[in-house]
């Protein structure tokens, strides 16, 4: 079956198999009392021929499946029948019966339809919200780097120019040109780190936006601005990753983001549904948190608990305890 208004495969074949059908109530009706059930057949093979039919094609079959069926029931139970008007009951009865199931087939169709056209949409979502992180990433980059290295030629190109002609100009210039590529390199390791730009209540924007999008219900509980700064960037990483985590591994429907803040320790705890069976250790994303927070005396924790996913990052403030 190739789904709703997408039946072009094996027209003559069905069309045969509806034959028989009929053929086979009418024979029924004609020839034993209860010969009428098998107009419930007929009924579901008249539904999946409209599902599966063009939506212009849809009403003209079901009208002259109704004529046909009718006439067959009134012909099968006037040959059986002790009179040859009780045939008109009959023919209004399977034009009930096949009308109902084949609106009922009908619909069922429709709906698995619908289900698989929102699940493609769905995935759809979580890629197009992964790429546009993607993307963001990529702009950020390309103008800490950009910036830099078009400094970086000019100075360099001008240093080789005045080579020979005015050595201390030119060391001056090369040295300028190294301090470029230190800071070009500081500002490319903040970018990957996700410091540059980044605090724990706009990722937690972009996380609800990009999960919402998704079709993933997000709550937030906790207030992200009693985060202490210098705690602000690292928890960042751990909600854009628990993010994308949800969007990669699990087919989700609720995720909860949980903000404990108590002196100068803070805890989150981003947790989902759905999560795919555990595969071993965290991954590469994750281990990379571990490593980040350790920097900071915390600790980041992932853990399966049946069906659900729990990622909880961990952390005091730097100079709290002076």
């Amino acid at each position: 079956m190739g789904g709703f208004g997408h039946g072009s495969r094996y027209p003559v074949a069905r069309g045969l198999v509806l034959a028989a059908g009929l053929a086979a109530t009418g024979y029924a009706m004609s020839t034993h009392p209860y010969g009428m059930v098998w107009v419930v057949l007929v009924g579901g093979l008249v539904g999946v021929h409209v599902a599966l039919a063009a939506p212009r094609l849809r009403l003209p079959i079901q009208g002259v499946a109704l004529v046909v069926t009718a006439a067959v029931a009134w012909v099968g139970s006037a040959l059986g029948g002790p009179h040859p008007m009780v045939g008109m009951f009959f023919a209004f009865y399977a034009i009930v019966i096949v009308s109902m199931l084949s609106a009922l087939t009908v619909g069922v169709v429709w709906f698995w339809d619908m289900v698989l056209a929102l699940d493609r949409a769905r995935s759809v979502s979580g890629e197009l919200a992964i790429a546009r992180e993607r993307l963001r990433f990529a702009a950020d980059l390309h103008d800490v780097q950009g910036h830099h290295l078009q400094a970086i030629a000019l100075k360099a190109e001008l240093a080789e120019r005045l080579v020979g002609n005015d050595d201390d100009a030119a060391r001056t210039q090369a040295a300028e040109v190294a301090e470029l590529a230190r800071t070009a390199l500081r500002d490319t390791r903040a970018v990957v780190q996700g410091y540059r730009r980044s605090n724990l209540t706009g990722e937690l924007t972009n996380a609800r936006e990009i999960l919402e999008a998704a079709g993933v219900k997000t709550e937030v509980r906790g207030d992200a601005t009693l985060v202490p700064p210098p705690l602000q960037p690292i928890f960042g990483a751990l909600v854009r990753e628990g993010t994308t985590n949800v969007l990669r591994h699990s087919r989700a429907r609720h995720c909860t983001l949980d903000i404990d803040v108590d002196g100068s320790r803070t805890r989150v705890v981003l947790r989902n549904d759905s999560a795919k069976p555990a595969g071993g250790g965290g991954g590469s994303g994750i281990d990379g948190l571990r490593h980040r927070f350790a920097t900071l005396n915390g600790q980041v924790d992932s853990r399966h608990d049946g069906e659900h996913f729990e990622l909880t990052g961990t952390a005091e403030e730097p100079g709290a305890a002076l």
